[in-house]
């Protein structure tokens, strides 16, 4: 046998995967065990967990690889500040210490976690191969086109390639300071957003608004070709000299400031994000067309960053030239992790590639799961009131009829979800037919913007009757937006169509209200009775009773909270947010039936807006 242990860290989202003879057997990110959100440290948690799940001590590792090549950044980092001087020099100096102490030396940092019990070979590889890895080597595809665009490796911010059997082959690329990661992390922490971490919340924003600014962006910011190449205008940015990603000549182009973080969103934030998200849109078809022009491919496989905005992801699957498109689920950093491991196993061991239907990701459930034991301890910890039931299938019959009444469920089964969305088992429930569940999720539970949508999941056999989606095509990592059915829209009154910015809300646009946003779309997430079978009988037991097969489905914590791992996480999040209903495997608690505990204040404040 053969066990490879992939690691990111030092960047944000840490996280480790492991693999055996190709299998992946466990992945998750150092966030969940720490609680800090997007951590970036040496991910200890993570790998103690993946080996745990394996069944292995370090001795036993055939291989431990780093998802990128830190030398090479570090080149471009030295070189960047070099050719910036003197603006550059205090930015340069403060990146010094990680880079001294860290980011030079993760041999050490990886021997040194082990208590230098390794005796495998500890490789490298590069930041861009890992993610086109983290795609192609987890499809369902013997071959496929691969694009990959994200902020910046070591040097690329975009690639593409071709994946054949064990092999991968990059083909072009377009490097730093050009991305377009960079560009809408720039507006991201323009409009007033955490950088890495509110890039989705933008594109939520984003159907608010009127892309006025489309031209501006496209004069000023960024030269885009006809292939999809493109140039951005650094006279507007400030990521090669400061710590700030625009300068006072970007607020100019747009005639004010930037957004204060919390403050009241207005029109013209909601027009702004609109124009960014169109201009990211048409670049993104313009290069999987390009892409599908140099291969003809039937096939195509994404990661980066940018494979995470879901828009984008459905207009390539509706515009229609490739056949099929799978997308890492965990397509940031922390997916590199699972990149590294399966480049080494493939690419540089050059082992057979079996190909695994639906794909080799097992549903992206690759997490903690706890025992009935471990629940137990929790419950009695807090002294908590619960019903156990027998079976399964019992369970999911009640979590149905609560959700039918209207009552929101914190959902806890099974291994935690490898990546930023929660797929079932970390997930917050509720009835998508339900108009005020939208804002007393976001506002009562999750604590967080009232624009910000929901996504619904639905029984993967259904999919057609709510959504307009292609036939026989799935969705199963809610990592594609498209319309809502034709069927399950509602008309709206003329008032209704004058609407403009968040007053949208206002509008009921069809009869699933509590998904459907404000444009018509959704980001679905497509369930199967195969992959996650507990989810599937939770659904179609919600079915039974409402003739309705997509509930709500949003992540398992609250604003500025990575999403809970342990039972403890659960209950806490139950007891200090309005959440109605929390499951534990088959054990059922009702919040009136509970004792308030000491520690909200604290609770909310370790993890406060953002």
């Amino acid at each position: 046998m053969t066990y490879i242990l992939g690691i990111s860290a030092y960047y944000h989202d840490s996280a480790a995967a492991i693999i055996k003879d190709g299998e992946i057997i466990a992945a998750a990110q150092e966030e969940r065990f720490t609680r800090i959100k997007q951590d970036s440290e040496y991910p200890s948690n993570a790998v103690n967990y993946c080996l745990k799940e394996a069944g292995i001590s370090p001795e036993d590792l055939d291989g431990v690889v780093y998802y990128e090549k830190p030398f090479i950044k570090f080149e471009r980092i030295l070189e960047t500040a070099m050719a910036y001087v003197p603006f550059s020099m205090k930015s340069f100096i403060n990146a010094m210490p990680v880079w001294m102490n860290k980011k030079l030396f993760i041999p050490r940092e990886i021997d040194n976690h082990f208590d230098k019990r390794l005796k495998c070979p500890i490789y490298f590889t590069s930041h861009h191969e890992s993610h086109c890895a983290s795609a192609f080597f987890a499809s369902p595809f013997e071959e496929a086109a691969i694009l990959c665009l994200d902020g910046v490796g070591e040097w690329d911010t975009t690639t593409w390639a071709i994946g054949r059997g064990n092999r991968i082959e990059i083909k072009e690329k377009i490097e730093f300071p050009h991305s377009l990661g960079l560009l809408y992390s720039a507006f991201t922490g323009f409009l007033g957003f955490k950088v890495n971490s509110g890039e989705y919340k933008v594109m939520g924003l984003a159907p608010y608004g009127e892309p006025i600014y489309k031209d501006l962006i496209l004069e000023n910011l960024i030269d885009v070709k006809e292939d999809g190449s493109f140039w951005l205008n650094q006279e507007y940015f400030g990521y090669c000299t400061t710590d700030y990603m625009f300068n006072k000549k970007f607020e100019k182009l747009f005639n004010r400031p930037a957004r204060k973080p919390e403050t009241i969103l207005t029109q013209n934030d909601m027009d702004i994000a609109a124009s960014l998200q169109t201009v990211t849109e048409e670049i993104i078809l313009k290069l999987a067309d390009y892409v599908y022009k140099q291969t003809g491919m039937k096939n195509l496989c994404l990661a980066g960053g940018c494979a995470l905005n879901c828009v984008s992801n459905g207009n390539i699957l509706k515009n229609g030239q490739f056949e099929n498109i799978w997308i890492q689920p965990a397509a940031g950093d922390a997916g590199g992790a699972l990149g590294a491991a399966l480049t080494i196993y493939y690419q540089f061991l050059d082992n057979h590639r079996k190909i695994n239907l639906p794909d080799a990701q097992k549903g992206s459930l690759l997490g903690p799961k706890y025992t009935e034991e471990e629940i137990i301890e929790t419950l009695k910890k807090f002294d908590a009131k619960y019903i156990k039931y027998d079976s399964e299938e019992e369970v999911c019959s009640v979590i149905a009829k609560y959700i039918s009444e209207g009552k929101s469920i914190g959902h806890f089964a099974g291994r935690m979800e490898f990546g930023p969305r929660a797929l079932g088992n970390r997930s917050i429930l509720a009835d998508s037919r339900n108009r005020e569940m939208q804002k007393n999720l976001n506002l009562a539970i999750k604590k967080r913007e009232s624009f910000r949508p929901f996504a619904p999941s639905c029984l993967e056999e259904d999919v057609e009757e709510f959504f307009d989606i292609k036939h026989g095509k799935k969705s199963p990592y809610m990592l594609l937006t498209q319309p809502v059915s034709d069927k399950i829209k509602t008309e709206l009154t003329e008032e209704e169509k004058d609407y403009k910015g968040i007053d949208k809300l206002k509008a009921c646009r069809s009869k699933l209200p509590a998904i459907t946003h404000v444009n018509y779309s959704a980001r679905i997430q497509t369930v199967s009775k195969e992959i996650n079978p507990r989810y599937w009988n939770i659904i179609n037991e919600f079915k039974k009773l409402t003739a309705c097969s997509v509930i709500v489905n949003t992540s398992f914590n609250i604003r500025g909270e990575p999403i809970i791992n342990t039972p403890e996480n659960a209950y806490k999040c139950f007891m200090f947010t309005d959440l109605d209903v929390l499951v534990l495997e088959n054990f059922v608690l009702l919040k009136e039936e509970q004792k308030p505990i000491d520690g909200i204040e604290k609770y909310q404040q370790q993890f406060k807006l953002d």
